[in-house]
């Protein structure tokens, strides 16, 4: 059988402001072309549906409908957990109306695996899908101890023991496959894009407590598409779309695991077309630099963070012509040297407004900025993903 395998794709997630519906819609329609196209019995999608607990009703259509485009009224099955963004009962309220199209919808950790019957091949898989499992959605107190490294042993047995027993139900004459949404020590993160889903370290699972036989094991969290090394097929899909300029560079793509039973599987990736690129660009040669890259029509679709070299001042107009140059713009980052070599010899005490105060002054000859201009100064500044951070350990969607 042929299972495509997905994940973090973030619905209703914005980039400073800026909405990625059109390419989130985009990512729908080449997905359901490519099921179609590569024939495949079986798609499983390993979690961070949305990007929060109360997503916008225009992201909730879109899932609804990508489920049902996906599915084509039972033609092939659809299985689907909540991630650590989702909210477990609120994405398996439908599961009753869905179940009857193919759609499996789990939100909350359970024990029982799922059994699907495959009419194209004449095959079954044995699927258990784990949703996010942390504590307070496993419902359990896994330690008293604060100590990380106790912590960390014991939500990996823990794990451990819910694979073991779920996996005492694979065949030898069935297609074997598990799907969570967390992560496993080794994954590389993209920084600022995975939020966090454990303290410190404690919420890190050991690839082998996931080897319990499955002939794939197919995750969802980091957004980088990538194998764990372990005794077994364990992958990470990736997201579909960057959505942090951590991810800048990146290559999207879905995976599909062609498995029959008692095989192994073969993994091939699919490339995604349908997200803007996002792009980090330096110009130490100043703005001169920045029109240069503009006329050259240098990344005409991309979103762009965009640090400039400057020896003056940054003014209003400037912001807002780089702004109409380019409206995928982003962040606009200016950088001061004289500036950097006076804070270092000024009071580190002073607030950084102040100490844009006095260099502003210094380069004009006296004059003051005016508020807006010191506000934007400070919000770029600290220009990062609002409420993210580095994943410790590790999305990190």
């Amino acid at each position: 059988m042929r299972i495509l395998h997905t994940a973090d794709w973030h619905l209703g997630r914005t980039l400073e402001g800026r909405s990625r519906q059109a390419e989130q819609e985009a990512f729908v329609d080449e997905l359901v072309a490519m099921v179609r196209q590569e024939a495949i019995d079986l798609v499983l999608i390993a979690g961070d549906v949305y990007d929060s607990v109360n997503p916008p009703s225009a992201a909730e259509k879109l899932f609804y409908d990508a489920l049902s485009r996906l599915a084509e009224g039972g033609r092939r099955h659809v299985a689907v957990i909540a991630g650590n963004h989702d909210s477990p009962e609120r994405l398996a309220a439908a599961e009753p109306l869905a179940a009857r199209h193919g759609i499996l919808l789990r939100g909350l950790p359970a024990s029982a695996p799922l059994r699907l019957g495959i009419p194209s091949t004449g095959e079954e898989a044995v699927l258990y899908a784990l949703p996010y499992p942390s504590e307070s959605r496993l419902g359990e107190l896994l330690s008293s101890e604060a100590e990380e490294t106790v912590l960390r042993s014991a939500y990996s047995e823990r794990i451990g023991a819910l694979v073991r027993q779920a996996c005492g139900a694979f065949r030898k004459d069935t297609v074997n496959l598990l799907m969570s949404h967390l992560y496993v020590l080794g994954g590389a993160e993209s920084e600022g894009s995975e939020r966090p889903i454990q303290v410190g370290g404690a919420y890190t699972v050991d690839a082998v407590a996931l080897c319990a036989g499955a002939d794939y094991i197919a995750l969802g969290h980091l957004h980088r598409p990538q194998f764990i090394k372990a005794p077994a097929p364990v992958r990470y899909s990736g997201s579909p779309l960057a959505y942090s300029f951590s991810e800048a560079g990146q290559a999207k793509s879905v995976t599909i695991a062609d498995i029959a039973p008692g095989g192994q599987a073969v993994i091939t990736e699919l490339p995604l077309s349908s997200g803007r690129p996002l792009a980090e660009w330096t110009a130490k040669g100043g703005l001169a630099e920045v029109y240069q890259w503009l006329e050259e029509g240098r990344d005409t679709r991309a979103w762009i963070d965009l640090t400039v070299h400057m020896e003056e001042a940054l003014s209003m107009d400037q912001l807002q012509q780089l702004r109409k140059a380019h409206e995928g713009i982003i962040h606009i980052r200016p950088v001061y040297p004289q500036m950097q070599r006076e804070e270092t010899e000024m009071d580190r005490r002073l607030p950084v407004d102040e100490l844009f105060r006095r260099f502003y002054s210094r380069q004009t000859g006296g004059a003051q900025p005016e508020d807006e201009l010191v506000r934007l100064f400070l919000s770029m500044l600290q220009d990062r993903e609002p409420g993210e951070a580095a994943a410790a350990g590790e999305e990190l969607p």
